[in-house]
């Protein structure tokens, strides 16, 4: 199945297939999403209560498929982007302040969301892999989605983007706020479905299938760059 006919929704059963993005390396943008050292990190399972342990199993194929797919994938699309002259851009969450008080609510409520990652932090950099090279802007932000919490949109508006591929953790949470954003403010968006995950399969696919079609187009990095046009 390609991405014209994958990841529909009850909206769009039935509807026309889309016709082949146009990405223009000129006027295109790769834009990696919040993978940071934080979320690589797990702890020694020996030492974890039977609860703990439930919780670390849980996580478990997220880390499998973060280090064997979304990374590597990442890895592969920026490569490619920068042989090409697309420009790369980061977004990563980071507070400027050591307590954090400067963070968004949604960074200060209890549970999993509750992050604390100052900027000069090790936990709040983008892991060595994909680590921006030369002049390659990183915008840092305290909300879930990079356009709303940071200098992005002027950013690329000053550069001539009109079209954003994006990659990134998580897929139902700081990706898809950043793919509705883009797309409000009337941004062309690509969703490279195997640069990205979610705590789950099952909510990394829920999620793909509600913003397909209307926020953005869902595809493969593999299937993105064989729509580029030559530089």
């Amino acid at each position: 199945m390609s991405w014209k006919t994958a990841y529909r929704s009850i909206y769009y059963r039935g509807a026309p297939e889309p016709e082949d993005m146009v990405l223009d390396p000129a006027t295109t943008a790769l834009l990696v999403i919040d993978i940071q050292n934080t979320y690589r990190t797990r702890p020694d399972p020996a030492a974890l209560t039977p609860e703990e342990r439930e919780r670390y199993d849980a996580w478990t194929p997220f880390h499998e498929r973060l280090e064997t797919v979304v990374i590597p994938n990442t890895r592969a699309m920026l490569e490619h982007c920068r042989a090409i002259g697309i420009e790369c851009l980061f977004a990563r969450i980071a507070c400027q302040t050591h307590d954090g008080r400067d963070r968004s609510l949604s960074q200060k409520k209890p549970g999993w969301n509750n992050l604390l990652l100052p900027k000069d932090e090790w936990a709040s950099q983008i892991v060595d892999e994909l680590a921006p090279q030369g002049d390659e802007i990183v915008v840092t932000k305290t909300s879930d989605s990079a356009l709303t919490g940071s200098s992005l949109r002027l950013v690329l508006h000053n550069l001539g983007i009109d079209t954003v591929m994006c990659c990134g953790l998580f897929t139902d949470q700081c990706v898809s706020s950043t793919v509705r954003s883009l797309a409000d403010e009337s941004f062309d968006v690509a969703v490279l479905e195997d640069c990205c995950a979610a705590g789950s399969d099952e909510l990394h696919h829920k999620e793909l299938e509600i913003v397909n079609m209307i926020y953005c187009h869902v595809m493969s990095s593999a299937e993105a760059r064989a729509m580029i046009a030559p530089a």
